[in-house]
């Protein structure tokens, strides 16, 4: 077995290894030193210290979870887990346990973490992880979620959660601390007070950690060694430090920041791209279940009634110049009102110019339709009094559009510039307007918008995967010239 150790080989012929690994010993190893000369108030404030971290973590992990599925589908295919991809998961799980060690899961160090994948033999947090040479393609399929859950319990126990309590009509955060956060916290006071962290309390916070780190190996695919329901105390980890002390050697990164940079870009390009992608199907599945067999989004219907001889709609003002004039066209395309007769009286609908709609309605009683109450969705009316109208609404020409029927009588209008007024009127003009009402329109641009974004998606996701590749490849290229100065210095010295 090939082992990652912090140190690496420091020259090209130079090979580091371990001692064999008892069967107790877990190949993920998570260590930290307590620092004997903490600040007593510096915790107070590594919250807002810890930021830039945050931030670069944030994005490393998205590289990380994308990695991982490469992982999981190279382990699938050829039970082996990528040499770089390993090199890289290891890092940003080292990155994340020197955060930790500093900030709120341990308090261990004042010493500000190093931005950077390798490992510093010098810093007082340190983890590596026993490379693999085989790893089962069964295993794979289940091992990060079925068989870890009785971990993930314990972890949700150790780590804390985050919920929202309802107190009334507010959602108010609540964020458990878990045992972790619990006795940091108490360390964090006696700290403050007293000046010196319990080391008990350190041994045993290490232990917790190290506990949460080794799940984290396990189902991030790095072992096929279950994590043992075993709390190994102590900031040191019960496997033997490799050769030459706890870091005698300093590899060069082979994850340097020119490399890692495109990997993180890429990864962050895919997951935006998915969520693109996935935003466009819904709209397209949105836009085909709410659409009529004509293309129409259509509200349900709606109850209109009146005792009056009209119901009439606010003015509706479209002054559409120049380019703004296309601007119906590519948002809502056509108009559509569908409207039933609840009496079994044919029923009128139409749409005309506000002016022509006012001078026909003057003196004629009719409710003027202002919204719908928002308790029960009853309509809401403007009541103007007054007589029957001079003609049945039928035989006046100012129409755009006009209808009438008992059922299904429907108006389909390409909207234009100017004021218009949508008009229910019995057919014959009598009074108790009773009718059931619903209204839609086309969305052109919901089409489009679904092909912007699904092509937005493509175009991402393929640029995302380029730029992975190339971050992979560099640092596969490294490890085979790594390895070939290797075998040619052996060879050399055998000779």
């Amino acid at each position: 077995m090939t082992v990652t150790t912090p140190e690496g080989p420091a020259n090209p012929g130079e090979t580091v290894t371990a001692p064999p690994a008892p069967d107790s010993y877990y190949p993920v190893h998570v260590e930290g030193d307590l620092d004997p000369s903490l600040g007593r108030g510096l915790w107070i404030v590594k919250w807002i210290l810890l930021i830039p971290h945050y931030i670069v973590l944030g994005l490393l992990w998205v590289a990380f979870w994308v990695t991982t599925v490469l992982a999981f589908f190279a382990i699938l295919i050829t039970g082996r887990f990528p040499r770089s991809l390993f090199d890289f998961n290891v890092g940003v799980l080292r990155w994340s346990w020197r955060v930790a060690f500093y900030g709120y899961h341990a308090l261990g160090t004042d010493r500000y973490p190093p931005f950077t994948l390798a490992e510093r033999p010098d810093y007082p947090a340190r983890f590596w992880v026993d490379y693999p040479e085989r790893l089962s393609r069964g295993l794979v399929l289940v091992k990060w979620w079925l068989l870890a859950i009785p971990h993930f319990v314990v972890v949700a126990f150790l780590m804390g959660s985050y919920d929202g309590n309802t107190i009334g009509d507010d959602q108010v955060p609540f964020v458990g601390l878990g045992l972790i956060g619990f006795l940091v916290l108490v360390a964090a006071v006696v700290l403050l007070f007293q000046g010196h962290y319990p080391r008990r309390l350190f041994d045993l916070v290490a232990g917790l950690d190290r506990w949460t780190f080794r799940v984290a190996g396990y189902v991030s695919l790095m072992t096929d060694r279950y994590p043992p329901f075993a709390l190994d105390q102590g900031g040191r980890d019960p496997a033997p430090t490799p050769a030459g002390g706890a870091v005698a050697a300093h590899a060069r990164a082979r994850w340097s920041v020119g490399r890692t940079i495109p990997l993180v870009v890429g990864s962050v390009l895919v997951m935006t791209s998915l969520v693109i992608a996935l935003a466009g199907l819904a709209l397209a599945v949105f836009d085909v279940s709410e659409e009529d067999d004509d293309g129409f989004l259509m509200t349900k219907h709606e109850p209109l009634r009146s005792n009056s001889f009209a119901i009439a709609s606010e003015s509706l003002r479209l002054h559409l110049d120049g380019e703004a004039a296309r601007l119906p066209e590519v948002v809502t395309g056509d108009v559509r009102l569908n409207a039933d007769s609840v009496t079994g009286r044919p029923i009128f609908i139409g749409i005309g110019p506000t002016a022509h709609v006012d001078r026909y309605l003057s003196g004629v009683g009719h409710d003027t339709l202002v919204g719908l109450d928002d308790e029960d969705d009853e309509a809401k009316y403007r009541v103007t009094t007054g007589g029957p109208p001079p003609t049945a609404p039928t035989g006046e020409r100012f129409w755009d559009v006009q209808d009438a029927g008992v059922e299904d009588v429907q108006i389909t209008w390409t909207p234009k510039d100017g004021d218009w007024t949508v008009v229910v009127m019995n057919a014959d003009g009598t009074p108790v307007v009773d009718t059931r009402i619903a209204a839609g329109a086309e969305f052109p641009i919901v089409a489009a918008s679904v092909v912007a974004l699904l092509v937005t998606a493509g175009v991402a996701f393929l640029l995302g995967i380029v730029l992975i590749a190339v971050s992979i490849w560099m640092v596969s290229r490294e490890l085979s010239r790594h390895h070939e100065r290797g075998r040619h210095h052996e060879e050399r010295s055998t000779s």
